[in-house]
């Protein structure tokens, strides 16, 4: 996830590209995190700045323990299957 911004006082000046194979999920994470605090993505260019970036770092955050417990869970049942026969 990259987060850059500028001088301007609103989410506008904050640019989110969500990278990688899991981008869609990681996206769905962050908007279901916003949803629970009662905001939608395109709700944050209505806020200052400052919240809205601190609400995107949150939900960026969250985004990326869930999309670890996920990894994390798919390795151990991996790991539970053992070698595969062959």
């Amino acid at each position: 996830m990259n987060i850059s911004n500028d001088m301007n006082n609103t989410i506008d000046s904050v640019k989110w590209t969500p990278t990688g194979p899991q981008s869609a999920l990681e996206k769905k994470l962050i908007e279901e995190y916003l949803l629970e605090k009662g905001y939608r993505l395109i709700d944050l260019r209505s806020l200052p700045r400052a919240e809205a970036v601190g609400l995107m770092k949150e939900a960026c955050l969250y985004a990326s323990l869930k999309l670890a417990e996920v990894e994390s869970r798919a390795q151990f049942r991996e790991e539970i299957r053992g070698p595969s026969s062959s």
